[in-house]
């Protein structure tokens, strides 16, 4: 990304360790955090298969005309263009990693969101490591998950790969069977022991002491903003899961939509909504009963990081060292 592009929208590679004193033992599921939703999908091959978890009629379309359905299937797909640092250097501190093994071909693991991508799992958390190495007292969420066609073999590997890629910089969760109840991450707790990352990894028969259990993500599964507000507003009122939780601001194209607009695209349709989900974003209030990880689509092209990040300072000057911080994790 250009410097021009993000200083334009707001760069913010730093931000966390330049909050208020005072957020600093703030539980970091009751502040706001940025995040970007199927994260990866900047490196979709518009020359790969569909994946096999899709659609039966999806899948023998793409057998029968593939010049056709995978072009239409990577302008859906595709919800972000930069790479894992530029989105991190926007403010992004959530990632959401869908990880996949290709139907054939060699041992390695890619990532997918209708197609498969280009640029390998090793690849993007390599990236990502230099990146936590460039910004030590920036904290990095990874939420792992659908691993389409993974084998136990694939997930004991990639577990292993994620552990001794991050080593000393993850954070344990909160509660370790192993061991003890964890001490709750804040931005200091955190800096003391010189971590970086929280995994996510959601396979419930896959579990790992040092990786987190799956984050409860909300989104409303429609094309239409208003639904998605709507939607929303409808699970704050049955109040927040406990620890983290993902508010999703994405878009959800059903093939009856996409039928319909057969011209549109998942970009297009996101950037006549922006403004709309964005002034709904900017409401909201973070802490125990507010939101935390806020989800969107090009986070690239629009101020949604900066945004997210300023919910912070509504947390100033209302006692917020004394927030309440969960005692559990939601694994629903």
């Amino acid at each position: 990304m250009e410097d021009k592009q993000r200083e334009q929208l707001g760069g913010n590679p730093d931000w966390m360790s330049r909050l208020p004193e005072e957020l600093l033992d703030v539980p970091l599921w009751n502040l706001a955090l940025p995040g970007s939703h199927d994260s990866m999908s900047f490196s979709l091959d518009v020359s790969s298969p569909v994946v096999r978890s899709e659609s039966c009629f999806l899948r023998l379309t793409d057998r029968l005309f593939p010049c056709c359905t995978r072009p239409c299937v990577y302008r859906w797909a595709t919800t972000q263009l930069s790479v894992l640092s530029d989105q991190c250097d926007l403010g992004v501190r959530f990632l959401d990693l869908r990880i996949a093994r290709k139907p054939a071909g060699s041992s390695k693991l890619f990532f997918a969101h209708g197609i498969y991508t280009l640029i390998t799992v090793k690849e993007a958390l390599d990236e990502l490591a230099g990146w936590l190495d460039a910004h030590p007292k920036e904290i990095v969420i990874i939420a792992c998950s659908h691993f389409e066609s993974l084998s136990d073999e694939d997930h004991a590997h990639l577990m292993e790969f994620i552990l001794l890629l991050f080593r000393g910089k993850l954070c344990p969760p909160q509660f370790d069977s192993c061991v003890c109840m964890q001490e709750t991450p804040t931005l200091r707790s955190c800096w003391s022991k010189g971590q970086q990352v929280i995994v996510s990894y959601d396979d419930q028969e896959l579990q790992h002491p040092g990786l987190w259990n799956r984050i409860p993500y909300w989104y409303a599964n429609s094309p239409d903003p208003k639904k998605v507000i709507t939607y929303l507003e409808g699970q704050q009122r049955q109040g927040r899961p406990d620890g983290f939780y993902v508010t999703g601001l994405n878009l959800t194209e059903t093939m009856f939509y996409v039928f319909l607009h057969p011209f549109q695209s998942m970009r297009m349709l996101t950037l006549n909504s922006l403004s709309l989900l964005l002034q709904w974003a900017g409401e909201q209030q973070p802490g125990p009963e507010g939101v935390n990880i806020m989800c969107c689509d090009f986070v690239s092209m629009s101020e949604f990081c900066s945004l997210v990040v300023e919910l912070n300072y509504k947390l100033v000057g209302r006692g917020c060292r004394k927030l309440p911080a969960s005692s559990k994790i939601s694994a629903s």
